[in-house]
C-alpha cells in the first residue's frame, strides 16, 4: 500500500526535515537510509534527504517503511544488577543489538532498554544504547550493559584502552602441538567478503592466548584470553592455527548446532565501585563433544 502526503506548507522545506515531523517515532538517520534507498518518491521522481520540498508537492512511500515492527519479548539470565549496569549471560542464537531501527528480532538492548536511564537514549532510536562490547550472535556468555550515559563512556573508555581481561572457552577440531601459546597475527577485512576477517600484514595488532585445558580423539577445549578486541579476533586466529571453532562455519570449522564459543568472565572496574568478575557457565552442549572437570575449568 502506498502512503501519499502533500506539503502544504508555504515556506520550504528538507524532505528529512519534514518526514522526521509526521513520524517522530523514527530517527532522522533512519529516515534519510530509507530515502536513500529510493523507497521515497516527491512527484514520482526519487529524492535526496536534502530534497526542498514546495507547496502542493506530493510525497510517497510505501505505507509500512515507518512503521516500527513491535520487538519480540524475551528473558535473559541477569548475573549482576546496580544503579550503572546490567551483566547478562546472553545464550547463543541471541543478537547483540539490532541492525537497524526496523527490526522485530529480540536482542540483548532491546531486553536492557527498559532498565536504562533515559539520558543514555533521549530520544529512545537508539538501537544499540547501553552497549559498550559485543558478543557475536553465536558467542554465549557475558556481556556487560551500561544503564546511564555517564557508565557507558566509563565502561568505553576502559574496553578502548584494554584495561578489561575477557577470557572465554573454545572447542576447537583436534589436537594442538603447544598446550599453551600466544597467537600474534594482525587482522584485516577480507576484501572477497567484507563481512569477515583475515590475517594479514597491514591489518591492525592483534594478540591472543590460549591455554589447552582439555582433550580428546577429535576435540580441544581451551581457555583464549584475548589481548586485543578485534572483531572475530579468537575465530580467525584458531583458524589460522589449523585449529578452528567447532560449528564456526563461516571460518572453516566443522558443523555443529551453535557456534562452540563461550565469553566465560570478563573482570571489569564498575563505576563508583572496586574491580569485579563476572562469570558464566560452560554450556552443557560443550560437555556433548569433550569431558572436563572443575579441576580443569579452574585452571
Amino acid at each position: 500500500m502506498i502512503k501519499i502526503l502533500k506539503f502544504d506548507q508555504d515556506t520550504p522545506q528538507r524532505l528529512d526535515v519534514y518526514l522526521r515531523a509526521n513520524f517522530p517515532q523514527v530517527s532522522r538517520n533512519q529516515i534519510a537510509k530509507v530515502i536513500t534507498s529510493g523507497l521515497v518518491l516527491v512527484q514520482n521522481a526519487k529524492a535526496k534527504p536534502s530534497t526542498k520540498l514546495h507547496s502542493d508537492e506530493r510525497i510517497s512511500f510505501p505505507a509500512e517503511i515507518f512503521q516500527l515492527p513491535e520487538i519480540e519479548d524475551i528473558n535473559l539470565d541477569v548475573i549482576y544488577e546496580d544503579d550503572f549496569c546490567i551483566v547478562i549471560n546472553k545464550p547463543s542464537g541471541v543478537i547483540t543489538h539490532a541492525k537497524g531501527a526496523f527490526s522485530s528480532e529480540a536482542s540483548v538492548a532491546s531486553f536492557a532498554k527498559p532498565r536504562l536511564a533515559s539520558d543514555i537514549d533521549p530520544e529512545g532510536q537508539n538501537n544499540r544504547a547501553g552497549i559498550v562490547h559485543r558478543l557475536d550472535r553465536g558467542t554465549s556468555g557475558v556481556i556487560i550493559v551500561a544503564k546511564t550515559a555517564a557508565a557507558q563512556k566509563y565502561l568505553n573508555r576502559q574496553f578502548s584502552t584494554r584495561k578489561v581481561k575477557k577470557t572465554y572457552y573454545a572447542l576447537v577440531a583436534g589436537k594442538l602441538g603447544k598446550t599453551e601459546a600466544q597467537i600474534n597475527m594482525p587482522i584485516e577485512r577480507n576484501p572477497k567478503q567484507p563481512s569477515t576477517f583475515r590475517p594479514g600484514a597491514n591489518g591492525r595488532v592483534a594478540l591472543t592466548q590460549y591455554l589447552v585445558i582439555a582433550t580428546n580423539d577429535k576435540y580441544s577445549l581451551l581457555k583464549v584470553t584475548p589481548i586485543t578486541g578485534r572483531t572475530h579476533q579468537i575465530r580467525v586466529h584458531l583458524r589460522a592455527i589449523n585449529h578452528p571453532i567447532v560449528g564456526d562455519t563461516v571460518y572453516g570449522g566443522e558443523p555443529a548446532d551453535r557456534l562452540m564459543l563461550h565469553a566465560a568472565s570478563i573482570e571489569v572496574n564498575l563505576p563508583n565501585s572496586y574491580p569485579r568478575t563476572f562469570s558464566a557457565p560452560l554450556p552443557k552442549d560443550f560437555k556433548k563433544f569433550i569431558k572436563v572437570t572443575k579441576a580443569q575449568l579452574a585452571l
